[in-house]
């Protein structure tokens, strides 16, 4: 073959191959979707449910109103009211049936057992007598909030006058459903943690930086089209890019350029197979005439990863998450550190202060499960168990000499499992302040 005909084949053939391996990427994801489906119903539901004693779990959406659980739960099109319903009904496997939620694929998966357009509601109830019916009603967590007012009132008419009556909030039982994972579950977190790694890390590069030119939103803006290239979400919108300076953040993901001895922080996380990932990063732009990090940047950076530390090797399960961070601050605290008043509320003294917000992750950025931080009080009083993911968040802060002996805040954030032996990475955390040249 002349090679001008072998450059027109090849220039023929490469969309087709990147329009296949699209197809085979969709394929993939639908396929790991479902094995974790299966195995969520198989091994999570019929504990989350006996557990809460609910009998029957609905979970009601309309077209364009959709509960936030609707992809975990299998997606699909509504056309106009559709239910997900779950019953007890003895044995070791929890009835699911998907009524009025259109999906062609879903015979293929074999989650469910039962698939209809329509049913009579009540008569579906009589048939099963739930005590107590579920529904995703919650004071605190969104992703356990979706039934909306109107949707509420329906189903009470649709129940009718005696099952009507039994309806109570299903927020710990969804909880507890969604935060304890099978282990495709933990595969697919992992991966999308280190995709959030590289991504964080080749964002803090000059591959994207150039001091004196790059501005803060650039670099948002690269990490977004890398998103929208990978087909990833995201539960934070646009990524938080700041500079932290003496009076702490000077700018978050704006026109403001980096220039030369900025500290940059990136706060984001990815969404991928229905994981959603929480993680921070970290860089020093190097002055002219630099080749390293100063060494009061340093200091106060290896300080934070001791507070790190003695959160891997204390927390573990078997506790509500509320004597586990109490449990947590006092041994960060054992080993010389300071408790902080309140988030930001820094001390005048020569003390590393510090205040941890461990929180729940996996189905949201901000999680439903067990959480050992101040700004989740109800999931404070979860029990964390084996397989619960956290972010394992927390924020340290050292004087240092270029400030006047004002304290550099360093914020660290990684995602992990709790298992039996107690926190584990699914992925490298951060270990060092990158650089920037």
């Amino acid at each position: 073959m002349r090679p001008s005909a072998l450059l027109a084949a090849l220039l023929f053939l490469l969309p087709h191959a990147a329009e296949a391996q699209s197809h085979l990427e969709a394929r993939n994801r639908w396929e790991r979707l479902c094995q974790i489906r299966k195995e969520k119903f198989d091994r999570i539901l019929p504990e989350a449910m006996r557990e809460n004693m609910v009998d029957m779990w609905i979970v009601a959406m309309k077209e364009g109103h959709y509960d936030p659980l609707w992809a975990s739960l299998g997606g699909g099109y509504v056309g106009s009211i559709g239910y997900y319903i779950f019953t007890d009904r003895g044995g070791d496997r929890i009835e699911r049936a998907a009524i009025g939620i259109t999906d062609h694929h879903r015979a293929t998966c074999g989650a469910y057992d039962i698939d209809s357009p329509t049913i009579d509601l009540a008569e579906f109830a009589k048939t099963r007598n739930p005590k107590r019916i579920g529904v995703n009603m919650s004071e605190e967590m969104g992703m356990a909030d979706g039934l909306s007012h109107t949707l509420h009132a329906h189903l009470v008419k649709a129940l009718g006058p005696v099952f009507g009556t039994r309806l109570v909030s299903a927020e710990k039982m969804v909880s507890d459903f969604s935060s304890r994972r099978v282990a495709s579950e933990l595969v697919a977190f992992g991966d999308a943690g280190e995709i959030g790694r590289q991504i964080a890390e080749r964002a803090l590069s000059n591959e994207v930086i150039t001091p004196g030119v790059t501005m803060l939103a650039d670099v948002a803006w690269w990490i977004q089209d890398q998103m929208l290239t990978r087909g990833l979400g995201t539960s934070f919108e646009v990524p938080s890019i700041y500079v932290t300076g003496p009076e702490g953040i000077e700018a978050t993901s704006n026109d403001r350029i980096i220039q030369r001895g900025d500290l940059l922080m990136i706060d984001f996380g990815v969404g991928y197979l229905n994981m959603y990932t929480d993680q921070k990063r970290i860089a020093y732009v190097l002055k002219p005439g630099e080749v390293k990090l100063p060494a009061s940047y340093q200091r106060a950076f290896d300080q934070a990863v001791k507070v790190r530390d003695v959160i891997h090797r204390t927390a573990k399960p078997g506790k509500t998450a509320q004597a586990m961070m109490d449990a947590v601050n006092a041994a960060i605290s054992a080993a010389g550190f300071t408790q902080m008043r309140a988030f930001n509320q820094v001390r005048a003294d020569a003390s590393t202060e510090f205040i941890i917000g461990c929180h729940s992750v996996g189905d949201w950025g901000h999680g439903i499960g067990p959480s050992m931080a101040f700004f989740n009080p109800g999931r404070l009083t979860y029990e964390m168990r084996p397989s619960n993911l956290f972010s394992i968040e927390l924020f340290a802060y050292t004087p240092i000499p270029e400030w006047g002996g004002r304290k550099l805040r360093i914020p660290l954030e990684d995602d992990a499992v709790v298992t039996s032996r107690g926190v584990e990475w699914v992925y490298p955390v951060a270990s060092r302040i990158a650089l920037v040249r």
